[in-house]
């Protein structure tokens, strides 16, 4: 079992973040300055870390898909498009 975490956003990730995926939220926190707070969840074995932004609604997602890469997806609300490989383990529900 993993547990997941969260911390603030500008601040170092947490420790049990993948070092991985360390670029890909510097990115998003340069992207998003007026976000709040990251939170790390755990899919399958599989590390999701999400951007909130003001009032924790959700700005970016960070992770790891299955087959390793890291993808990068925001939310339609912030007007950016996604970057990377867009395959989610949701595919199967559109």
């Amino acid at each position: 079992m993993q547990l997941g975490a969260r911390w603030a956003a500008g601040s170092p990730p947490h420790r049990s973040v993948p070092t991985r995926l360390h670029a890909a939220i510097a990115e998003q926190e340069a992207v998003h300055p007026e976000a709040d707070s990251w939170t790390l969840t755990w899919l399958e074995g599989r590390p999701r870390c999400e951007l909130a932004g003001a009032g924790l609604a959700p700005v970016a997602l960070v992770a790891e898909n299955a087959a390793g890469s890291v993808v990068v997806e925001t939310s339609a609300a912030s007007g950016a498009a996604a970057s990377g490989d867009t395959e989610t383990d949701d595919d199967w529900l559109t």
